[in-house]
């Protein structure tokens, strides 16, 4: 298969990509991915009423740095003016790729006709993507769906025909429905339908977690990249392993040392990018150095005190102790 994928003109390493998760991805994130290995990065979805009413968080949600690229802007919203003015808003902080979420499944997207309601509304979705594709120029729009609503209205690939015809430039599909939202299995079979009903790039999404689980979607689907979420939680590591695993290169996994080195690394970066004094900005790190402890002995239990951290001291003693832990038992298992 081809090393590389183009949407518009822009070339992805065709690995892994972050997906676009709100209150997730933020911009310390997506930088902490993109070093290990991320090929490409999504923002966190943006209001496009938001954006033409002059949000003040526009500049945050919005700004690509060059460590970032490439990557897209994202927006969400249900009329197609409201979406027009929003893209050329949004130009002016020069995304390689606007990307329209057409798949969010939270009430209060959902409620404004906007993320997976669109995809009851094909034609309306369809003149959202139109409005879009004529306001970026020459920046490629692309569109995120879901499977369909319903397990009664999986029309992914109609939707995506209807998408291209507007002019998207690549789909990314999560194999959820709405209905669904995060739970049970993601089915790859929407995935390689979309694939086969279009011909623009396809992004796969939804359950990789592993190297395997990307090597599977690509082989099971037949997509042109893979998109990784919940996968990426305190495992930035999976990028530089999927990676290895495609090439057919080395990997050696992390050890608990440098787990918790990149942890530190992720809470210092969000200190050093947040507006907030350390106390409130480590509310966001929270759940962060949480994910880098998953699976460990006796994690539960610090996962449960990384919710009481208040500043980055309080962090890197953490971080001691639970190394410390780790090898007291593997000196004296239990």
């Amino acid at each position: 298969m081809s090393d590389t994928i183009n949407i518009g003109n822009t070339a992805i390493l065709r690995t892994a990509a972050l997906a676009p998760m709100a209150g997730v991805a933020d911009r310390a994130y997506r930088l902490m991915c993109k070093r290990y290995g991320a090929a490409y990065v999504v923002s966190e979805m943006v209001s496009a009423k938001g954006i033409c009413y002059s949000d003040r968080k526009t500049a945050e949600l919005c700004t690509v740095t060059d460590e970032e690229r490439p990557m897209a802007v994202q927006l969400f919203g249900s009329e197609p003016d409201f979406m027009a003015e929003a893209v050329k808003i949004v130009l002016d902080y020069r995304p390689d790729i606007i990307d329209i979420n057409m798949g969010c499944p939270v009430p209060k997207v959902v409620g404004t006709g906007a993320g997976s309601a669109l995809m009851k509304d094909i034609k309306l979705a369809a003149d959202i993507t139109e409005s879009a594709v004529r306001a970026a120029g020459k920046t490629p729009v692309t569109v995120k769906i879901r499977s369909g609503w319903s397990h009664d209205s999986t029309n992914a690939p109609e939707l995506a025909r209807a998408l291209e015809a507007a002019g998207a430039a690549a789909i990314t599909v999560h194999g959820r429905t709405r209905d669904m939202f995060y739970s049970g299995e993601s089915d790859s079979s929407i995935i390689k339908a979309v694939k086969e009903a279009v011909s623009v790039p396809v992004i796969g999404n939804g359950d990789v977690c592993s190297a395997a689980d990307c090597v599977k979607m690509y082989e099971e689907t037949g997509c042109d990249l893979v998109m990784i979420g919940r996968g990426s939680y305190g495992n930035p590591f999976i990028f530089r392993e999927t990676e290895a695993k495609l090439r057919g290169g080395d990997y050696e996994p992390p050890s608990l040392e440098t787990k918790m080195q990149v942890m530190l690394e992720h809470i210092r970066l969000i200190l050093e990018l947040s507006e907030k004094c350390e106390e409130l900005a480590m509310h966001e790190a929270r759940k962060h150095a949480a994910w880098y402890m998953n699976g460990y002995y006796g994690s539960a239990k610090f996962r449960g005190r990384c919710y009481q951290l208040s500043s980055y001291a309080e962090a890197e003693a953490l971080a001691e102790e639970f190394i410390a832990l780790q090898r007291s038992r593997e000196i004296n298992p239990q």
